[in-house]
Order: C-alpha cells, then sequence, then structure tokens
C-alpha cells in the first residue's frame, strides 16, 4: 500500500463529501448533513483561495482521508475535516499523522504560528490524537473572535508553533 497526500480541490468534493460524511453520519451518529457543511462544494474559495489549503490522503488511488486549514487570520488558522477511514486508522499506516504533518509544515512555511480547532465529545481517539500532538484543550470563551465555529463542534484546541 502506498501513501501519497497532496492538495485537493473541486474536483475532489464528491469523494470528500462520501468519505466524510459516511463517518459522521454512519460511524459517529452524528446528525450533520451536506448542507450544514457547504465548505465541501466549494473547496478551492473556501479554503485555498482564502490562505488554507485541503489535502488528501490516497492509497493506491482511493481518498481514504483529509485535512483542512482555514486561515482565519494574518497569521492564525484552524484545522477542519480531519478524517481518515476506518479501516485505514491506526499506527500502521499513521495517516493521521502525516496529514497534520502536512498541514503544520504548510503553516510553518506561510507564517501561520496559531492553529485551533473545534471537535465533539464523541470523538475521544480524536481528542487524544491532538493531545498526543502537543494541543492544549481551551474554552470556547477563549477562543479568537474570528475563529470560525461550526454548530456540532463543543471542544476545543490549540497550538501555539512559535
Amino acid at each position: 500500500m502506498k501513501l501519497q497526500i497532496q492538495p485537493i480541490g473541486n474536483s475532489y468534493s464528491e469523494q470528500a463529501i462520501d468519505l466524510i460524511l459516511t463517518i459522521q453520519q454512519k460511524e459517529f451518529n452524528i446528525p450533520i448533513t451536506i448542507q450544514d457543511q457547504p465548505d465541501l462544494l466549494q473547496i478551492e474559495s473556501f479554503y485555498t483561495e482564502a490562505g488554507g489549503n485541503f489535502w488528501g490522503a490516497f492509497v493506491d488511488g482511493e481518498l481514504v482521508g483529509s485535512i483542512a486549514l482555514v486561515k482565519f487570520d494574518e497569521r492564525a488558522g484552524a484545522i477542519r475535516k480531519m478524517f481518515v477511514k476506518k479501516e485505514f486508522r491506526g499506527k500502521d499506516l499513521n495517516i493521521a499523522q502525516e496529514l497534520l504533518e502536512v498541514l503544520i509544515s504548510f503553516c510553518r512555511e506561510n507564517g501561520i504560528d496559531d492553529l485551533y480547532l473545534g471537535t465533539i465529545t464523541v470523538l475521544k481517539a480524536a481528542q487524544r490524537f491532538y493531545e498526543r500532538n502537543h494541543f492544549v484543550k481551551i474554552k470556547k470563551g477563549n477562543l479568537p473572535v474570528k475563529f470560525p465555529l461550526m454548530s456540532a463542534d463543543d471542544v476545543f484546541y490549540h497550538l501555539n508553533m512559535d
């Protein structure tokens, strides 16, 4: 199995939607629809043109993971759409770690020092993953004013890369 991580755009919207909605709805029973996530239909204008990016992880040509960066301030960004297909998770392939490292090096190259993210209480493995990667849990009230809040999120993290 060969892992390849690359920036993706609108031509991958359908595959990204299929990957993400399946994990959200079927695996974790999160009541979220594509209408709640219009960014997935306009990856380029929502992420890339605003100074962020959207990456896909491919194994043998199949999209098995994603991570995105929303740049919401001159030196700050929010991690979004961090998903890895169930059968591709874990330390063997280390896809989540690889995706996060690609995003962090993009931030370093583009002068983004502060990373924030929101997640959901039920996603315990995700929280452990971020904590292992030195993200610090913060209160919702401590998020920057411009942070792009998702309605479902109820747990928040921050990483300062200065």
